[in-house]
């Protein structure tokens, strides 16, 4: 399995030389087969824009896995060349509740924005996803429902048969209660992505000092992160969905400070490559 990361950032994009590094693209994950181009994506931020380029300006064929549908996950799908041009199959996952074509068009169609997602070019599907497993665009794909805030928010665990990837791109686990250290709890869900996995993509947008001040706002800290990559025993961990206020120094201060972890912790960068396993 190959992850191309093209989106890393949470809220908003963040343009400017200080943010470089890191990325400014809001949330967007390519996988592919071995060899492959690319079939699943996980999320359609700004990030998506990049994918087109990876497959070569040809026709996308696969599936866009959408954890929630906040802006900075779904603002990219109609800058999605590939999934424009000609020859193009694109099915649209998102959490159930409703018509997922109907609820994504409160965003996308006139007067907020020109076109309706059914007015797309190429061939789009929009499909309600339920917790649990199922194959999509060749991966086995374990969903799970997670606390955010501001509607239905799901966890994956993407798995070749081979390697296992889990993204918890968003994540308020201290609406379900403070935990064993006051960064919430380390509930089931948040273990069964994670366990055991490659890599998790989760959730740090604070530092565990600006959580009791931020944490309203619905997601993690990296200390958060990393207490669940350990006790999940997760093989390595990528720090994902930055502030859009931090800095690419300050994310490198992040990822120092968890050096001595039970875990491998790095930060997701822009354009990062990894093939898993």
């Amino acid at each position: 399995m190959r992850v191309t990361v093209c989106g890393t950032r949470g809220s908003t994009p963040a343009p400017g030389v200080e943010f470089l590094r890191y990325g400014g693209h809001t949330s967007c994950l390519a996988i592919a087969h071995d060899g492959a181009p690319p079939t699943l994506i996980l999320d359609a931020g700004t990030g998506i824009r990049r994918v087109s380029s990876l497959l070569g300006e040809r026709p996308f064929e696969g599936a866009v896995l959408l954890g929630h549908l906040h802006w900075d996950h779904t603002q990219g799908l109609p800058f999605f060349i590939a999934g424009t041009l000609l020859g193009s199959s694109v099915d649209v996952y998102a959490p159930a509740q409703g018509s997922t074509e109907a609820v994504l068009s409160r965003f996308m169609s006139p007067p907020h924005f020109p076109i309706t997602p059914g007015e797309l070019r190429g061939s789009w599907r929009f499909d309600a996803l339920e917790p649990g497993i199922s194959n999509i665009a060749g991966f086995s794909v374990l969903a799970l429902e997670i606390p955010h805030i501001g509607g239905r928010t799901f966890g994956f665990r993407v798995s070749d048969g081979r390697s296992t990837i889990a993204y918890l791109s968003d994540h308020c686990p201290t609406r379900l209660g403070p935990g064993p250290d006051g960064l919430g709890e380390r509930h089931e869900a948040a273990l069964t992505l994670a366990a055991d996995c490659d890599i998790l993509f989760h959730d740090a947008q604070y530092t565990d000092e600006e959580l009791p001040a931020r944490g309203h706002f619905g997601h993690s800290s990296a200390g958060y992160a990393v207490a669940l990559a350990e006790e999940a025993s997760s093989r390595r961990l990528l720090l994902y969905h930055h502030d859009w206020m931090r800095t690419d120094h300050e994310i490198d201060a992040m990822v120092d400070r968890y050096k001595g972890a039970a875990v491998a912790v790095d930060g997701a960068f822009q354009d990062m490559v990894i093939d898993v396993g």
